[in-house]
């Protein structure tokens, strides 16, 4: 598996996994994906362990690029697959430099580039890899998560590990600890908003991905978590009977 294809969790995954585990593979929330496929089946042939789609049955879950809608619970671990670990590396290339600012908690150039985005666009226009604030001191990049996903990060219950195989580094965030994304008094955090409901399963509170259905370009939303959607819809069908009933 290249560099940038989730070395990087696999060796953090690989580090913590047990022959009790039951683990959860997710590519941008889908568990279907070629990049899930492989790392489920790689974890199946070595370790032996149990796997599953299920968020509330795992005990152990790999992500790229999401976090589950269904909540974390205590006794969870979920790692995340990270290209690029240190938030201020586009603004400060010298790791020199960076790990200096961290030190001193000098976090003023990450405020610089936000406002910046005030000035330009009239919103902060990080829409992914949103800088976080973590126990109100150390600065974080969160992994390419959608900044939908930021305040999940927030006292979760779950222990979250980072793993960037790339940049050889790893970093974690302790359970019931304090994640707060960067803003502003007049521009505060704010999460995506859709105008549509997943065309699935109803949802208006999951992340939603963009559809093309046919040729003539028709479009249609789903959420991007495929456990959730598919959980959702079951319940409707369990729902249903009784429904038509009433």
């Amino acid at each position: 598996m290249p560099y940038g294809w989730g070395t990087g969790g696999i060796q953090v995954t690989a580090a913590v996994i047990g022959p009790d585990e039951v683990l959860k593979i997710i590519d941008q929330g889908s568990d279907d994906t070629v990049n899930a496929v492989n790392i489920r089946r790689f974890f199946q042939r070595t370790a032996g362990v149990r796997t599953t789609t299920r968020t509330a049955e795992a005990t152990l879950i790999q992500t790229r690029h999401r976090i589950p809608e269904t909540p974390l619970t205590e006794g969870q671990v979920i790692v995340y697959q990270v290209p690029v670990p240190e938030p201020l590396q586009r603004l400060e290339p010298r790791e020199t430099e960076t790990r200096t600012l961290h030190a001193l908690a000098e976090y003023g150039l990450m405020h610089v580039k936000l406002y910046e985005d005030i000035a330009r666009y009239g919103h902060i226009a990080t829409t992914y890899d949103y800088p976080v604030m973590v126990n109100q001191r150390y600065l974080m990049a969160p992994s390419p998560i959608p900044k939908f996903d930021n305040p999940k990060m927030h006292m979760n219950p779950a222990l979250q590990l980072f793993g960037a195989g790339r940049e050889k580094r790893i970093y974690a965030v302790p359970p019931y600890t304090a994640v707060e994304s960067l803003g502003f008094e007049d521009h505060p955090f704010e999460v995506q908003k859709w105008d549509s409901a997943c065309a699935l399963c109803g949802a208006t509170d999951s992340f939603l991905d963009e559809v093309i259905t046919d040729d003539a370009g028709a479009r249609m939303h789903v959420c991007s978590d495929s456990d959730y959607c598919q959980s959702r819809q079951a319940a409707q069908t369990e729902q249903a009977p009784a429904g038509e009933a009433a």
